[in-house]
């Protein structure tokens, strides 16, 4: 399968791809933002003292989750000992350990855990991708890394666009990245001016998926009590009300 090496290949590679699983294959095959590709191969070969007898798989990071999903979590970037060792979104860091946690207590996950690719997680009626889909240095992607990237969150809203009808933002960045998905995916012009980001924030629109807010759940957050379990539970409930989940 032919690699994406510029933004106009991810363009054509994203609007091409005829399913999910056609999707996570171009995702997993990009080479577009040079400094992404360079710092996750680094961490590849480099490696945390932890998981030093373990191979990374050091490459973009596809959505993990059924094809049907009502429910769409929004995050901001794999993490570099994280996703982009397991190859799995949020699958083997704290911030994953909090993540599934909660959606285990909400009925979304089937246990509360996520370590490795192959650890028999499953998601009900849930889907989790990234506004950018390499680990980023310092976890800030550039403006033009965000752009590049869209085409991919794009066309996996598309895919799902049947059956979302919520979408949970972790994080200012991941609220920022919704709103080109209306115009893109939707054909909708997106608010003016925005809706501002805060945890439990919610905007409606018509014929669009809700949109909520959520603190992001990395250690900087949980670790100081600013998200807190409770807090976490408060917005999947809200989720899933608003899908129809039960």
């Amino acid at each position: 399968m032919a690699e994406s090496r510029t933004p106009d290949q991810v363009v054509a590679r994203a609007a091409r791809s005829a399913d999910l699983a056609d999707l996570d294959a171009g995702v997993s095959d990009c080479f577009a933002c040079p400094r992404l590709v360079g710092w996750r191969e680094e961490v590849a070969r480099t490696r945390r003292a932890a998981f030093r007898d373990q191979e990374y798989r050091g490459r973009p990071v596809p959505g993990f989750g059924p094809g049907d999903a009502r429910i769409a979590i929004l995050g901001l970037a794999p993490a570099a000992h994280g996703g982009n060792r397991t190859g799995r979104i949020f699958t083997g860091d704290r911030s994953g350990d909090v993540l599934f946690a909660a959606l285990h207590r909400a009925g979304l996950a089937n246990q509360p855990t996520s370590v490795a690719a192959d650890d028999g997680l499953t998601l009900r009626d849930t889907r989790i991708f990234s506004a950018v889909r390499c680990a980023p240095p310092d976890n800030k992607p550039t403006p033009d890394e965000r752009d590049t990237c869209a085409p991919w969150l794009h066309r996996e809203v598309t895919l799902i666009r049947p059956t979302l009808r919520v979408v949970v933002a972790l994080g200012a960045f991941a609220w920022a990245a919704w709103w080109p998905v209306l115009r893109h995916v939707y054909g909708q012009r997106p608010p003016s001016p925005r809706p501002a980001f805060g945890h439990g924030a919610h905007w409606s629109g018509a014929a669009v998926p809700e949109l909520l807010g959520c603190y992001h759940v990395s250690q900087q957050n949980t670790f100081t009590g600013r998200l807190t379990p409770g807090m976490l539970d408060d917005v999947f409930g809200r989720a899933k009300q608003l899908a129809e989940v039960d």
